[in-house]
Formats: C-alpha cells, sequence, structure tokens
C-alpha cells in the first residue's frame, strides 16, 4: 500500500501543477488488498455453470441426460469454469474494469469539463492525508444554477464518493491520462462497493446508499447525452431553431433540439434524484430506483423487475452487462432509437454529439454529413456501435432475454461475456460482512418465529429468503412507473442466442452460435418482468440477505428514517444523513411509522418529480396487525442479522 500511495501523490501532484508529459499514458484504479477491506467468510462457489444449472467441483462437470446417465460439459454447449483465476479475473473487473466507459463519461458528457474538475477532486481527496471518506466533499470550480437552485464557485458539494482508507483514488473510478487528456470513468465498485463509516476499509457487495450520482451527472457540462434517463417526453419541445437541421435516416430534414434548453430541464430532472438512487432505464422517464447491493449468491431473477433472469448464473451476467452496455454509453442504443423512444437514429446521434464536451466530438448540425457519417470519423471503436467495448450478439440489433440491452460487453483479447461472467461468478463469492455489535441468538430465534408467523415467509422463503417470483405492481401497491420501464423493448424483442463462452474478441467469422435455454422461465413472469402486452409490469421479491448494509428499504430507496428519527429521504439522504437500517426497517413493517416517512416524501416536490414516495408493499408487523413491540424489534435483530449459511 506504501508504494502505490507514494506512486499516486506523484500523480496527483502533477496533476495538479499541470505537469504531466504529453505523450506519457497513465492508467490506475484501486484495487483493494486483504487488509483494505472488512472481512467476511467467502461462499465457495468453485464448479462450473452451465445456462444458470450450477455443478459443483466435487461433482464434476457432467449433467445428467433425461435417460439418467451422465455425459461431460463443454463451453461448446455454454458451460463456464469458475475455478479461482476466473474469480480473480472478476474481483479485478469490479474495481478496475470500464470498458472504455471513460470516454463517453468525459469526452462527450463532460463529466469533469464543468464546475466539477479533476483538479479539485485530486485536491479534497489530497486533502484527507489518507484518513478516507464516504462522501467526498469537493469546491466547485465555478457557478452552476440547476433548476431554482444556485451553486456558488468554492461552494464545497456532497459527492457521496468514497476514499478508502489510505486509496488517493475514489472507489470504483479508475483514472486514465492518455496523451496529455486525463479521463475519468466508472466501473462496478463506483456503485456497488462502499466505505465502513467507522474504519474507512472497503465493504465488498455493500451498495454506496448516498453516491450523489444525479447532481454529478447535473454538473457535467453536456448530460443532455443523458436525455433518454430523465423525463423528456419529446425532444420536439425543445426545438427552438430551424437552422439546427439534419438529414435523418430517412432522407428528411430533421431539428435538433437546442443544446441549452434540452441541458438546462435534463439537469434539473438528474439534480433531482435522491443520493444512492440511479436510473438504469431508458424510458425517457424519471424513474431512479436504489443501486442494489451486489450481495447476489440465490438472488435470482435479477435487476428491480427481474429482466435478468436467462443466460449464466441464472441472469446474473445479464445483470452485470447492463451498466456498461447501456448506462455508460447511451450511443450503444442507435440502432433501435426510433422503436424505443420515437426518434431517429441521425436526430438520436445528433442530439448526444452536438454538445460534447470535447470539440473532437461535438457535432455541428449541416445537410452535408449526418451525424453518423462525423460519429464514424471519430469513434474510438470502429466497427462497434457506441463508443464502449462493445460485442454485438448475433440477434443485433434486436435484444433478448440474455441481452436485454441488445449488447454485451466484452473486450478485446477475452473471450465472448468472459468479464460479465467472471464478475458475476465472484460477487456470488460476496457474502455481508457480520455486525460489530452482536446481536442475541435468543433474540434472532424470537425474531425468526414472529417473521414465520407473520407470513413474510410466504415470499421471502428458504436459505436465500426469496422465493424467486416477480410480483406485479398492482398487487405490491408500489410505484408503477418503473414496473413498466421495459415496456417498449417488445418491439425489438428477439430470440435469446449467445456466441459461445470460448469465442474470441473480436468474434471470428463463422462464430458458433447457441441457442440459451428459456423455455424453463415461466411465460407470465417474464410478461412480468418486461411489461410486455397488458402487463402492468411488476417488482421482483429480493432476496433478505445483508439488510444491514443496504438501508433505506424499497425499490425506489423511499423507505427512509434517519438514526436520530428524521423522516423520509429529503430530511435523512437531502441533508447527507444516512438512513438507520434498524429505523428503516421499523418503517416498512409499522403502518403508522411508514404514513409519516410516505408523507415527508411527499411534501418534496423533487421527489415527487422523479417518482420516489415509499409507498406499498403493505405488510405489516406492528401493535394493529397483533404484535407487539418486542416482537417487532425481535423481527427488526433477526432481519439484521441475516448473512449467507
Amino acid at each position: 500500500m506504501r508504494k502505490t500511495y507514494i506512486i499516486m501523490i506523484i500523480f496527483l501532484l502533477l496533476l495538479i501543477s499541470g505537469e504531466f508529459f504529453l505523450n506519457t499514458n497513465f492508467e490506475y484504479a484501486f484495487l483493494p488488498e486483504k487488509d483494505d477491506v472488512v472481512k467476511y467468510e467467502a461462499n465457495n462457489q468453485t464448479g462450473t455453470d452451465i445456462w444458470g444449472k450450477w455443478i459443483s467441483a466435487e461433482t464434476g462437470k457432467v449433467k445428467k441426460l433425461s435417460d439418467g446417465t451422465e455425459t461431460p460439459v463443454s463451453a461448446k454447449q455454454g458451460a463456464i469454469a469458475v475455478d479461482k483465476q476466473l474469480l480473480q479475473l472478476g474481483r479485478e473487473v469490479f474495481y478496475k474494469e470500464t470498458f472504455g466507459n471513460e470516454v463517453f463519461l468525459t469526452d462527450i458528457m463532460g463529466i469533469v469539463n464543468g464546475p466539477l474538475t479533476m483538479t479539485n477532486i485530486a485536491k479534497a481527496i489530497i486533502a484527507l492525508k489518507g484518513k478516507g471518506t464516504t462522501n467526498l466533499q469537493v469546491e466547485l470550480a465555478k457557478d452552476i444554477t440547476i433548476g431554482n437552485r444556485t451553486y456558488k464557485k468554492g461552494e464545497k458539494i456532497d459527492t457521496g464518493i468514497d476514499v478508502p482508507k489510505g486509496s488517493l483514488l475514489p472507489l470504483g473510478m479508475p483514472v486514465v491520462w492518455d496523451h496529455g487528456k486525463l479521463r475519468i470513468g466508472i466501473s462496478c465498485a463506483a456503485c456497488h462497493a462502499t466505505v465502513d463509516p467507522k474504519t474507512k476499509k472497503v465493504v465488498e457487495g455493500a451498495p454506496n446508499n448516498d453516491l450523489n450520482a444525479g447532481l454529478l451527472m447535473a454538473l457535467a457540462t453536456n448530460s443532455a447525452a443523458y436525455f433518454t434517463h430523465a423525463d423528456i417526453k419529446s425532444l420536439k419541445n425543445y426545438i427552438r431553431s430551424v437552422d439546427r437541421v439534419v438529414v435523418d435516416s430517412k432522407g428528411r430534414k430533421s431539428s435538433l433540439p437546442d443544446p441549452q434548453l434540452l441541458e438546462k430541464e435534463v439537469d434539473r430532472i438528474f439534480a433531482s434524484w435522491p443520493r444512492g438512487n440511479f436510473d438504469s432505464t431508458i424510458d425517457m422517464k424519471a424513474n431512479p430506483s436504489q443501486i442494489p447491493d451486489s450481495f447476489t449468491l440465490g438472488d435470482h431473477p435479477y435487476g428491480w423487475s427481474g429482466f435478468a433472469a436467462a443466460g449464466p448464473f441464472r441472469g446474473l451476467s445479464t445483470f452485470s452487462n447492463n451498466v456498461h452496455a447501456q448506462n455508460a454509453d447511451s450511443l450503444a442504443q442507435s440502432e433501435i432509437s426510433e422503436a424505443l423512444f420515437g426518434v431517429d437514429k441521425e436526430v438520436y446521434i445528433g442530439t448526444i454529439l452536438q454538445n460534447a464536451a470535447s470539440p473532437k466530438f461535438r457535432y455541428k448540425p449541416n445537410v452535408s454529413e449526418k451525424p453518423s457519417e462525423f460519429f464514424a470519423k471519430v469513434d474510438p471503436t470502429p466497427g462497434v456501435v457506441g463508443v464502449n467495448k462493445l460485442v454485438a450478439p448475433p440477434q443485433f440489433p434486436k435484444v433478448s432475454l440474455v441481452a436485454p440491452d441488445g449488447l454485451v460487453v466484452s473486450e478485446p483479447g477475452y473471450r465472448f461475456n468472459e468479464q460479465n461472467n467472471a464478475v458475476a461468478a465472484w460477487q456470488n463469492t460476496i457474502n455481508p460482512p457480520s455486525l460489530s455489535a452482536k446481536i442475541d441468538a435468543v433474540q434472532i430465534e424470537r425474531g425468526r418465529g414472529v417473521f414465520v408467523r407473520a407470513g413474510c415467509i410466504r415470499c421471502h422463503a428458504g436459505a436465500y429468503l426469496t422465493n424467486h417470483r416477480i410480483v406485479s405492481a398492482k398487487v405490491v401497491g408500489t410505484e408503477p412507473s418503473r414496473a413498466q420501464a421495459l415496456k417498449k423493448t417488445e418491439k425489438v424483442f428477439g430470440e435469446a442466442v449467445f456466441y459461445a463462452p470460448d469465442t474470441p474478441v473480436p468474434i471470428p467469422k463463422n462464430a458458433k452460435v447457441l441457442k440459451v435455454p428459456t423455455e424453463q422461465l415461466d411465460k407470465e413472469q417474464i410478461r412480468l418482468a418486461f411489461a410486455h402486452g397488458d402487463s402492468p409490469g411488476g417488482y421482483k421479491v429480493p432476496s433478505l440477505i445483508g439488510l444491514s448494509w443496504s438501508a433505506p428499504y424499497l425499490h425506489d430507496g423511499g423507505v427512509a428514517v434517519g438514526p436520530n428519527g428524521e423522516l423520509g429521504l429529503a430530511e435523512t439522504l437531502g441533508k447527507g444523513i444516512v438512513p438507520d437500517a434498524r429505523n428503516s426497517l421499523r418503517a416498512l413493517m409499522d403502518r403508522t411509522l411508514r404514513q409519516q416517512v410516505i408523507r415527508a416524501n411527499a411534501s418534496d416536490p423533487h421527489l415527487r418529480a422523479v417518482h420516489v414516495s415509499g409507498d406499498g408493499h403493505c405488510y405489516w408487523i406492528d401493535q394493529q396487525s397483533g404484535f407487539t413491540k418486542e416482537e417487532q424489534e425481535a423481527v427488526i435483530n433477526y432481519l439484521l442479522s441475516l448473512t449467507y449459511p
């Protein structure tokens, strides 16, 4: 650690002084050593996965046929061997891999090109003197007005960015210095790991529940590049000039929206996101959901709606792919923008690039060069849709159950989907660290009995405290907006097919294509997950393992109570107060307290604008249901104690 610390202090000092050699290439990401991590007992996960079916190392790489005989499995059939090497790769991917998203975030979106700068981030980290923080406070480099709030130059903002003890880089935010240009990207760890408030060590798998992602993006110079995640009903509402004209994919002249007008509206919406929430759906609606934990073993199907149910590791590889194949590169959806958003491909690309942070990527509207033609000349990954390191599966440009984003992140030199498979396999080894304050075993057992008696076991059953089902939004009663976020994918849905997992990247001609088994999946459950047809959509029953690390609760994170009884998100995370797990769980099951939380959320116009309420899931363990306060506390103790068996 000492050697790494010295290297990084030199790097950051050079960054601040601006004295970096123009022809130097430098990459760095924080990868915690054993002593930097809060200890936990890892789940033993060595064996073979074949389309979500697990064969342990003790059993061997065999599968039973219909006649009862056994046969070896191989990569040609879709088998993925999980060994120490794959798990090590998965951990490195989790912390270090960006798949090139620093280009989109820095050169196109401009996330550190506005009031938030890398220089000021570096100064804030150095000021910590190695102590670490769960919330890096950074001075703004200039004034900016977002909505009805003006942020002043020199004002310190809460970023929610975690810096582990002894680190000189944020957790999950690798930096790249390439020929005089500094770029910052994100890896899985930015959202799905955190820093323990007491020890400042890394808690692997715990969500970064105060990450101020919405504000960070609102501070970008071109957050409009992310407009599909905001509440933008139509780009036509933002057209103000007939001079900003392009030729669309059908040969018609079409106008681009006014970049400043669109930027202001997108900024306003993003700044309304609660801390710890992120909008991972491209439905032109503002409906961020709580950042999930990565205590993933047995928590299938994955995603707030259970949309990731097919493919390796019971859909976990599909879910892991989501961030980099969609959420860190808006350009990746250009081939289906018409079907999903009603926006022509050329207008879509032009809108994203017209105010790009880097002049290299900035498109000037004209009728002599289409946006796609301009982008082709500056594309850092020619032959690949978007700017990230992506592979088009055989069904592309359609989406499928194993590629709901249409594309799969895979770097040249690896095998197809290998990095997603590796990080999925490694996530399944993570076990929530036990609470430092041990809970009495008698209380835990009593709480388990109350939990069963209250009927919670009907849904939160088995070793992983989930029945793996998706419940209709109408039944669970929570905010319906997110449940319908994937509805339009029905227009571009194709067959679930993948290249064999031993296929090298770049994909060679005549690569073996495998049909991914999906017949075992309940069709009605899939309809609920994607809100296809007349389905209202639904939400999956989550595992309850790791609840002590994942407050606030529900898919919108709306059930939040602070350590001193602060009610709702506005009074907790909105004021930099992290919700207390015990108090928030009490609000989850006590209807009187919940109503207070819901009212507090409803009083905040920002939360209303992004559909965050804390409503629904009306299953109570309170006095009105016949339970005593002591029984309620026993259940809370039981829930806070849950780790993997």
